[in-house]
């Protein structure tokens, strides 16, 4: 492997858009070899195989010229997070190759560049965004600063306390709300940064995979932050239960 210039294969499918990426080189030096982005209401299973395989042979790789397989762990979509994952677990394993993940926060980040504070939205359904806040470090690089929160609207308005620059498809929902009680001191990155890169989730990867910190495919999970709704309802009929 050559360990300046590995060739990372990533994956998100958080979101409604799915996206897969090579690239070489981490946030500093990288490049994009090649991405395709699709958003459609078709669900993602029935396009990732397809994109990743489309993918390698418009660009002449093969699957074994692969450093590492990287993908966004979340949070977003729970079917989605599980599905990207598991692509990846599988790719990895089956090619004995790191594999290696990153918040799609982290991601939708990454596109943004200033030197005001970020933060990065996802929506998440149930009248809730996920939020992470982010910092420029000396090179202008996002970085992340506390952790990740699904919360109201109306919560996140409640902690800005400068002008901030705001991201993410969660833009799309609450906005217009953000905007209404924020004013000025809010603004609203291009949408055609809304949506997850997977090169952005390479090149952040590739960090990773330079300081040689990998996951364990048997123990990796996506970052779902709130318990889903099966979840939800498995804890409340124990509940129920308990009570009787």
């Amino acid at each position: 492997m050559n360990k300046d210039f590995p060739l990372i294969l990533a994956l998100d499918t958080a979101t409604s858009c799915s996206s897969v990426a090579l690239t070489k080189g981490d946030v500093h030096g990288g490049k994009l070899v090649a991405i395709l982005s699709i958003n459609s209401k078709s669900t993602h299973s029935r396009r990732l195989l397809t994109g990743i395989d489309w993918l390698l042979r418009e660009n002449k790789i093969e699957l074994a010229e692969v450093d590492g397989f990287a993908v966004g762990l979340g949070p977003g979509s729970f079917t989605g997070l599980r599905i990207a994952l598991a692509t990846v677990k599988g790719l990895a394993t089956a090619m004995d190759k790191p594999l290696l993940g990153v918040s799609t926060l982290d991601a939708l980040a990454l596109n943004c560049s200033g030197d005001k504070p970020l933060c990065a939205l996802i929506n998440a359904r149930k009248k809730e965004i996920y939020r992470r806040w982010y910092l420029p470090d000396v090179q202008g690089i996002y970085r992340a600063q506390g952790s990740i929160e699904a919360l109201a609207p109306e919560n996140l308005a409640r902690e800005l306390t400068e002008q901030s620059l705001f991201v993410g498809d969660g833009i799309f929902s609450y906005g217009e709300q953000l905007k209404e009680v924020l004013g000025d001191r809010v603004t609203m990155a291009p949408r055609s940064l809304y949506y997850p890169s997977a090169a952005a989730i390479g090149f952040l990867c590739c960090e990773q995979l330079q300081r040689d910190e990998f996951m364990d495919p048997d123990s990796a999970v996506p970052l779902y932050v709130r318990a889903s709704d099966a979840e939800l309802s498995l804890i409340k009929k124990m509940k129920n239960s308990n009570d009787t």
